[in-house]
């Protein structure tokens, strides 16, 4: 805010996209030190705008309504073209209120479309986004032919983004909107989180739906234009869905999604303005959605619950952990019809290749792995099981043994229908609730089979 009160009084600021200086360290070091007035402003629009996209997309994205976001970042445009003729300048308020008027206008005709019609919500989105981006095009050419190109560049900004053309009056505006939808979140968080998860809920509570709707689309239409000068018709509603997506893969809470998408808006658009401040005339709007997109795809990729990469490893853990834990209990089975069932017995390669059914290459090649988490001791062409290993495998047989009996007795299986079932579950049972099945099976000593259930080492 100190940085704000500064900047916002300076009259005249020199503009990215003006510099003539392109030397990247040269560039890197006023950006660090914020020795250019235009980058300061820029710098504080970007954050300001990243800020509350970050905060109005989480909600777009929980309600599932990222075309209908879309579609008022088009709807807003005849709003600005309007507000642009109406002063026949660049006045932030004007244009402010023409294209939220604009924005609310398409929200209204989509719901009545939706209402009247047998047309979904999606073809109504579609018709609006299309007729009312076509209508601002016309009014732009008009005023364009008109008013000549002396005014061309301001208005054009809102088509394409260019955080360069922000001045101080941009800044207050987009300074207001941002603290304002801010507060009015933070005051009713509750009934917004109410009505985004479940509406009929949020009714029955007495929550005012329709009102609360409204102040959204309201406040949705605001962010929308502050944020146009910045990344244009086009891109703005991909900095309002990307962040907040980027921060719906991280975490699980609604309040830690909003916090994320605000920090990841508020990035993206920082890199964005210093990418582009690198360079001469590189645009800033594309800089920032890309800025967005790589940090949404590292989020995709290795997100520690929902990411590709993470749910790779996982799952090639978990087929490491079950190859292991089948190997163990095929040699457990192999002790066990000798009566040898203790840690130290030997079983040859061949007996467990034919036990299960693999080739004695393969066996070998798990039998060294297991060798390595010392589970197992290799000796020759015969194998025996550590204490470690000796126990994991009771583990298993019991969890199998028990789990077939727990279906038999509960679920009505037939005893020769539970052993698949059982190959599945054994491998992911944990100790709770193997504790809990022997509680309520009342610590059975043999399974359906009439083989001996093996018992806790504690035991």
């Amino acid at each position: 805010m100190a940085l704000l009160s500064v900047t916002v009084h300076e009259a005249a600021a020199a503009r990215i996209g003006e510099i003539v200086e392109t030397n990247p360290w040269d560039q890197i070091r006023r950006f660090i030190t914020f020795s250019d007035r235009g980058l300061r402003l820029s710098l504080i629009g970007a954050i300001l705008f990243g800020a509350v996209c970050g905060l109005l997309g989480s909600f777009i994205v929980v309600r599932k309504m990222a075309l209908f976001g879309d579609a008022i970042s088009h709807a807003v445009l005849p709003g600005v073209a309007l507000g642009f003729l109406w002063s026949m300048s660049k006045d932030p308020v004007a244009i402010l209120i023409g294209a939220t008027l604009a924005g609310l206008a398409g929200s209204l005709l989509v719901g009545a479309i939706r209402r009247t019609t047998r047309i979904k919500q999606d073809a109504a989105l579609g018709i609006v986004l299309a007729s009312f981006f076509a209508i601002g095009l016309c009014l732009i050419r008009i005023i364009q032919n008109n008013e000549g190109a002396s005014k061309i560049t301001g208005l054009k900004s809102y088509l394409f983004g260019d955080v360069a053309v922000l001045d101080r009056y941009d800044v207050i505006i987009m300074g207001v909107v941002t603290i304002s939808t801010v507060i009015l979140f933070g005051l009713l968080y509750r009934p917004f989180l109410a009505i985004s998860f479940d509406r009929q809920f949020a009714v029955s509570i007495g929550y005012p739906v329709r009102i609360l709707e409204a102040l959204f689309q309201m406040f949705l239409a605001f962010a929308i234009v502050i944020s146009l000068q910045a990344v244009g018709v086009v891109l703005v509603s991909a900095m309002l869905i990307t962040p907040a997506a980027t921060a719906y893969l991280l975490v699980d809470r609604m309040h830690r999604m909003v916090w994320i998408a605000m920090g990841i808006g508020i990035v993206s658009a920082i890199i964005g303005v210093f990418l582009s401040f690198l360079g001469s005339n590189l645009p800033t709007g594309p800089f920032m959605v890309l800025s967005a997109s790589s940090i949404f795809t590292m989020a995709y990729l290795f997100s520690p619950k929902y990411g590709r990469f993470t749910k790779w490893l996982r799952y090639r853990n978990r087929a490491k952990k079950v190859r292991e834990e089948n190997s163990l209990k095929s040699i457990y089975h192999v002790l066990e019809r000798r009566g040898m069932e203790s840690s130290g017995n030997r079983v040859l390669i061949t007996d467990l290749s034919s036990h299960r059914k693999m080739s004695v290459t393969k066996i070998f090649k798990e039998i060294k792995n297991m060798e390595r988490s010392g589970l197992i001791n290799l000796e020759g062409n015969s194998v025996s099981l550590t204490d470690d290993g000796f126990e994991k495998a009771r583990s298993v047989v019991r969890n199998h043994r028990l789990w077939e009996l727990y279906l038999t007795n509960e679920a009505n299986y037939a005893s020769d229908h539970v052993h698949d079932d059982a190959e599945k579950v054994e491998h992911f049972l944990s100790e709770e609730e193997v504790s809990e099945l022997e509680s309520y099976l009342d610590y059975p000593q043999k399974d359906p089979h009439g083989k001996p259930i093996p018992g806790r080492a504690s035991a």
